[in-house]
């Protein structure tokens, strides 16, 4: 092989890699985009993201995993959403924890150990019977008052029935466990 073919050859292969990987990539993305475009069909390019987000938002506080939550030896029924953070959470089930008050809002307790917030949901103010996780402090919160404003250190792991919120004003101890 001359060196007029050697450099022909050289300067193509690199080319030729690009050329691959652009399309792999292009491909990839195309599949993905009839997903997305789906869950939202109503909305397009970048208003596509927020609203899929702000949807998602909202139905992070909904669904995934029925939890049992016993309040003082009373149990609510409750569920975790569908976030990573939620799914950790989930993994340290059944937890029995000491409850303190902090802002005459909410219960709080130390978790055994800190959640991940990676891919957190986009911030809420917390409503009455809201389960979060406060991201610099490690701890749990749980929500017998709606919450002042929305934070994103404050990731909403899940939601328990409201009826049986005003319990927590006083309640000293809480076990959390996957429903039955």
């Amino acid at each position: 092989m001359n060196f007029a073919a050697r450099r022909a050859l050289v300067c193509a292969l690199p080319a030729a890699a690009l050329l691959l990987a652009v399309t792999a990539c292009t491909s990839d993305s195309s599949e993905a985009t009839p997903a997305s475009a789906s869950s939202s069909p109503a909305s397009s390019g970048r208003q596509e993201t927020s609203t899929s987000a702000a949807s998602s938002a909202s139905a992070d506080r909904n669904t995934a995993m029925a939890i049992r939550v016993t309040i003082d030896g009373r149990p609510v029924d409750g569920t975790l959403n569908d976030s990573p953070a939620a799914r950790d959470f989930a993994e340290l089930l059944p937890l029995t924890l000491d409850l303190e008050d902090f802002h005459q809002t909410e219960r709080i307790a130390d978790l055994p150990r800190r959640l991940t917030t990676s891919d957190a949901p986009d911030p809420a103010v917390p409503r009455v019977g809201d389960l979060a996780y406060y991201a610099p402090w490690g701890n749990m919160a749980l929500y017998y008052r709606d919450g002042d404003s929305a934070s994103a250190d404050l990731i909403v792991l899940g939601h328990v029935d409201e009826r049986d919120t005003e319990r927590l004003a006083d309640a000293g101890h809480i076990t959390i466990e996957a429903a039955p």
